[in-house]
C-alpha cells in the first residue's frame, strides 16, 4: 500500500517532465530461490501454478515500452489471482 501511494506521487510528479512511473507486484515466481516450495506455492494460487519468469519478463518488457506511454500511477499485480 505505501509503495502504491509512493507511485502515485512520483507519477503526478514526474508527468510534467513526460515520466511515467509503475509498479509491478508479482506472485510466487519459478526461481532457485522457490524450487522446494512451488508445489505448496502452486497449490495456494487460484491458477494451481506459480509464475514463469518469462511471465514477469514480458510484463516489464511492455511497461518500459512506447506501448504503456500513457500509463502512470499504476500498480499492477501480476500473482495468478492469489490476491483477488
Amino acid at each position: 500500500m505505501v509503495i502504491a501511494a509512493l507511485v502515485k506521487g512520483l507519477a503526478l510528479d514526474l508527468a510534467p517532465r513526460q515520466i511515467t512511473v509503475n509498479n509491478i507486484q508479482p506472485g510466487p515466481t519459478e526461481t532457485d530461490m522457490t524450487a522446494d516450495m512451488a508445489e505448496r506455492l502452486a497449490a495456494s494460487s487460484p491458477l494451481q501454478r506459480i509464475a514463469q519468469p518469462q511471465e514477469i519478463a514480458s510484463l516489464v518488457s511492455w511497461l518500459a515500452g512506447r506501448e504503456s506511454g500513457y500509463m502512470t500511477g499504476s500498480s499492477l499485480t501480476i500473482d495468478g489471482g492469489l490476491t483477488a
